[in-house]
């Protein structure tokens, strides 16, 4: 089931002059002051991916751990800094994980978690959307 974010604003008042939101606040259609908020699980799945490269890290990384570098190159037009931001974000919200290892240079390894291994059926249905409709 989806459901969406819906926020009421404020209640203005000015219909008829002082007494209209006393008039509201007794009627079915007063909207409160305060804001309501009833969250959506679409939009808090996008809130964990992140921006516009996060599918695309993941699309590599199903393939196995892989180096900063190798996502780089496999994932061409993102810069530097777009990926380190990708990589940071997905590893705040647990979709992947940072090996480092104490070599000289540092290596660094990334690699999914279960929770970003549960995304893999999500990228599945998008490959056979985009054969459909593109």
């Amino acid at each position: 089931m989806i459901s969406r974010v819906v926020t009421i604003q404020e209640y203005s008042g000015t219909k008829t002059g002082g007494d209209s939101l006393k008039t509201a606040k007794s009627s079915n259609n007063y909207i409160p002051k305060t804001p309501l908020t009833i969250e959506c699980n679409v939009e808090k799945t996008l809130e964990v991916l992140g921006g516009k490269w996060a599918f695309l890290v993941l699309r590599e990384l199903f393939d196995g751990t892989q180096r900063f570098g190798a996502l780089q190159r496999k994932i061409t037009n993102v810069s530097p800094r777009a990926l380190t931001s990708t990589l940071r974000h997905l590893e705040e919200h647990g979709v992947l994980e940072r090996h480092v290892f104490p070599t000289v240079p540092v290596t660094v390894e990334y690699s999914l978690t279960p929770k970003g291994e549960d995304l893999h059926q999500i990228l599945k249905e998008m490959k056979l959307w985009s054969a459909k409709w593109t």
